[in-house]
């Protein structure tokens, strides 16, 4: 993959808990479709400052970002003001953005504070919104949507296939294996070279443990990869190799990820 994609969720009713974030898994879900990646994922609250700063550095890194939430004209939302400020320029109604609110609503209904919804950094592009018309904006690779999840991931689906098709890959059969390694060598840091050595030898696979713990005693450890098949049963042969030459007990954590022989 030749692009980091992330993800900017805002809103202080989801940092509150007022509101569940339905954006993550989603986002994920749209770029997993397409063989692509989410690389990381901010949650931030309705702070012009943050923001800024969040959105300037991601701008500078060159990161592909979808932002959800906090573009409504209402005084908490602050992202459309946070981004003229990273980039350094004006607010500005959109003359394209103006032309889709006419066509969402009458001459008499599009009131000064209609207006501000069309109200974006100087020199973005609108993102179109099929749901009701009112556009997001788009620049710099940024791609800013309403907090609505109806509205909001078409939006992104649309950026993505209109964007980035040259990024997606094809769709390979993946699937994980792990095993859950109990007695007194059967935690990480005894492990690490072990762990290390997989990473090495097989950079296609995604590697993870996950200690368990009962009480203050340690459970068990799971240890397993993700990927290709083919090489995740030759990475699970190595892992058992070295195990068993250390004395470590192993049985086989079942597909659905529970602890049953």
């Amino acid at each position: 993959m030749s692009r980091t994609f992330g993800a900017v969720i805002i809103g202080d009713e989801i940092l509150s808990g007022k509101r569940q974030d339905k954006h993550f898994a989603k986002v994920a879900e749209l770029l997993a479709a397409r063989g692509l990646r989410l690389s990381w994922v901010d949650y931030l609250g309705d702070d012009r400052a943050r923001l800024a700063a969040t959105f300037k550095r991601s701008m500078a890194a060159g990161d592909v970002v979808f932002s959800c939430g906090g573009i409504g004209n209402t005084p908490d939302d602050q992202t459309r003001q946070a981004v003229a400020e990273a980039l350094g320029v004006r607010l500005a109604l959109h003359p394209a953005g103006f032309e889709e609110l006419k066509v969402r609503f009458s001459s008499d209904e599009i009131t000064p504070e209609r207006k501000l919804l069309v109200t974006f950094p100087e020199g973005c592009d609108i993102l179109p919104n099929p749901f009701n018309r009112i556009p997001g904006f788009m620049v710099r690779e940024h791609y800013f949507t309403p907090g609505f999840p109806q509205m909001a991931h078409p939006m992104i689906e649309w950026a993505l296939d209109t964007f980035y098709r040259a990024e997606f890959r094809p769709q390979q059969a993946r699937i994980e294996k792990a095993f859950l390694l109990t007695g007194p060598n059967a935690y990480e840091s005894a492990l690490l070279g072990l762990m290390e050595r997989i990473v090495a030898e097989y950079p296609d696979l995604r590697l993870f443990s996950l200690p368990s713990l009962q009480g203050q005693e340690r459970r068990h450890l799971e240890l397993g990869v993700e990927g290709a098949p083919e090489q995740v049963e030759q990475a699970m042969v190595d892992i058992r190799r070295e195990i068993e030459q250390r004395g470590i007990t192993w049985r086989w954590r079942d597909q659905a990820g529970s602890d049953s022989l």
